[in-house]
């Protein structure tokens, strides 16, 4: 079986990497953040792989793609607010909280880069 043309973008193999980096910090959390904090940081960064693949079946219609990609980076930016929380409660450290956040960025520069030209991911323009 081929790999999903979105599985091949950097995007996705940087945002999946930031959801399985997240998902291992947060099973050490409090337990009363399961359905706050932990839950919202790994729906958030879980989120960007899922719109890209969706941004990958709408590839057709340049409106769409864009739309699904401005999800994704909506979606980048509420995980940088839920790792800023996680800082200020100390449940990560200064370094590991810098390794997530430089990782967030670097997907929401290629989101946008992939917004900028479509048609090299084979989008409509």
């Amino acid at each position: 079986m081929s790999k999903s043309l979105f599985r091949q973008w950097t995007a996705f193999e940087k945002s999946f990497t930031l959801a399985q980096r997240i998902f291992e910090l947060s099973k050490y959390f409090p337990k009363e953040e399961v359905y706050s904090l932990t839950d919202q940081v790994r729906r958030s960064s879980r989120s960007v792989c899922a719109n890209l693949a969706e941004a990958s079946a709408k590839r057709r219609y340049s409106r769409n793609w864009i739309s699904k990609l401005s999800d994704c980076a909506a979606e980048t930016a509420e995980t940088l607010v839920w790792l800023e929380f996680a800082l200020a409660c100390k449940y990560l450290d200064e370094t590991t909280y810098k390794e997530l956040v430089a990782l967030n960025e670097e997907v929401a520069k290629l989101l946008s880069y992939m917004m900028k030209h479509p048609a090299k991911f084979g989008a409509a323009t």
